[in-house]
């Protein structure tokens, strides 16, 4: 049989097939697929030459915009990480991400990816930014973690209120009042002394006589003579020592030392022994007499100027250190001054860092020092005994967490160029936690020249967080995150500070 080709009238093959009973498989017609609407279609710089289309016979020019990461989102969806490990207390919102921002300054010192080196902190803002809010907040909720908090110098009795809702009362320094802090106190150091090597007893005295004479540089150094500050030279510091020694009756390998206060040691340096003269390499007593007066009279205004009855005798309070909080109010002190306060912040600062030479491992403290640019006024010595707290903060495992109002004020510590002014200045590098609150736009200068910020996040503290409570940038190293802090109800209440402005009004 002979095949036949299809359209010739005959049979084709499925057909012929189909015949014989075999049925050949057809194939699926194609599936239509409509193709997508293009979402951008080419078009000319000048537009498409047709009515309706925008053409111009010249083009447009071209203008730069720039804008902050949470504007960025308008045009494409830029989100930044959080770039922190979710650990310490939860502030609140960083606007930046999206996300929550923890605060845990030890906790980052110990992971190398976070560019923080000590736990210490600087919290600078405009009077009523929310700094208070935002320290009362992170101490709260540090101690879920472990944290007590200390405040070493409360001018404003701004803390009071957090002690008593924590079952605490504050301690109140004040004229009239029985509460005495021995600046000069051994603190725990002094236990199982009796029971120490001479090689270790004399390592002991060494911490014990560097801190007492950082305090009695400091505290002599805030004497004036005129405008100028009462130095302390070497000369004084070999006097100062060797009548401490005698004082405590130290000796290489002593077991046992007595405390001694500021008014004992005025009071020989004012009458000193032939041991004292022939120690201190003076001719005789006349001598000696001559060459300390200017520093037998700077500790006399100590004891009988306006201080007189608060920090001469021994410590009559019994702290609580297993207490989440203690906290020594100054607030009494304000009428006296400026400067009062800062030499009570310096006997204060000086006690608190012989309370915690011997903190047990693990025993992690917030330390507050609020209004410490009153401590830094009073010249070059305190300005380096703050220095010392700051770099010791390693050691004991304590975050140092100073407040003030805006960067210059460190610049207060002395005449432009002064040592106590560079040495001010690098209290910054001490510190690389920063918390930035809301400033006016006459402290963006300082903000770029001091801190080093961009005109970007100068302009976030001087604009955003300026139009709201709370707001802050924090530097965490070279890192920068905008942090909004969410105060729950109880921290409101807690945190508010205008009691005597909402009662006046």
């Amino acid at each position: 049989m002979k095949g036949v080709r299809s359209g010739s009238g005959g049979r084709d093959m499925s057909q012929l097939l189909s015949d014989f009973g075999h049925e050949l498989p057809t194939v699926p017609a194609p599936i239509q697929v409509p193709k997508a609407a293009r979402l951008f279609r080419h078009a000319p710089r000048r537009g498409a030459r047709r009515p309706g289309r925008g053409w111009a016979p010249a083009t447009a020019p071209v203008s730069t915009w720039r804008m902050t990461s949470d504007q960025a989102p308008v045009l494409w969806p830029f989100i930044s990480t959080p770039g922190l490990p979710p650990t310490g207390a939860q502030m609140g919102p960083d606007m930046l991400s999206g996300g929550a921002f923890h605060a845990d300054p030890i906790g980052w010192v110990l992971d190398d990816a976070v560019p923080v080196t000590n736990p210490n902190i600087f919290s600078f803002g405009k009077p009523g930014r929310g700094k208070s809010a935002t320290t009362k907040a992170f101490c709260l909720r540090m101690m879920d973690f472990g944290y007590r908090t200390l405040i070493l110098g409360d001018p404003k009795d701004e803390y009071e209120a957090l002690c008593r809702f924590l079952g605490v009362q504050p301690f109140v320094i004040g004229h009239g009042l029985a509460t005495r802090i021995n600046p000069l106190a051994f603190g725990p150091l002094m236990t199982g002394w009796e029971a120490l090597s001479a090689e270790q007893a004399q390592g002991r005295a060494a911490i014990v006589f560097a801190r007492w004479l950082t305090l009695v540089r400091g505290l002599v150094g805030s004497q004036r003579i005129g405008d100028l500050k009462v130095p302390f030279g070497p000369s004084d510091e070999v006097v100062v020592k060797a009548a401490l020694q005698h004082l405590t009756g130290y000796s290489h390998g002593q077991s046992h030392l007595r405390e001694t206060t500021i008014p004992a040691l005025w009071h020989l340096l004012n009458t000193p022994s032939a041991q004292l003269v022939e120690q201190c390499r003076y001719a005789d007593e006349r001598h000696f007499l001559d060459g300390t007066r200017l520093l037998r009279d700077a500790l006399g205004q100590l004891v009988d100027g306006a201080l007189a009855g608060l920090f001469d005798d021994h410590t009559t309070i019994e702290v609580d250190w297993g207490a989440p909080i203690q906290s020594l109010s100054l607030s009494r002190l304000e009428p006296l001054g400026d400067e009062a306060v800062g030499i009570a912040l310096t006997c204060l600062n000086s006690w608190g860092r012989g309370m915690r030479e011997m903190a047990a491992p693990g025993d992690l403290r917030v330390v507050v020092r609020d209004e410490s640019w009153k401590q830094l006024r009073l010249g070059t010595e305190a300005v380096k005994s703050f220095d010392a707290d700051l770099r010791l903060s390693r050691r004991d495992g304590d975050i140092q967490f100073a407040i003030a109002h805006k960067p210059s004020d460190l610049l207060s510590a002395g005449d432009s160029g002064s040592q106590a002014v560079a040495i001010a200045k690098d209290l910054l590098h001490l510190a690389d936690i920063k918390i930035l609150h809301g400033q006016d736009l006459g402290v963006a200068q300082e903000l770029e020249s001091m801190l080093g910020l961009g005109a970007l996040a100068r302009d976030q503290v001087t604009r955003w967080a300026m139009q709201g409570k709370g707001r802050a940038l924090w530097c965490v190293g070279d890192q920068l995150y905008k942090v909004q802090t969410v105060l729950t109800p109880v921290e409101k209440a807690l945190t508010y500070t205008n009691e005597n402005i909402a009662s006046a009004a």
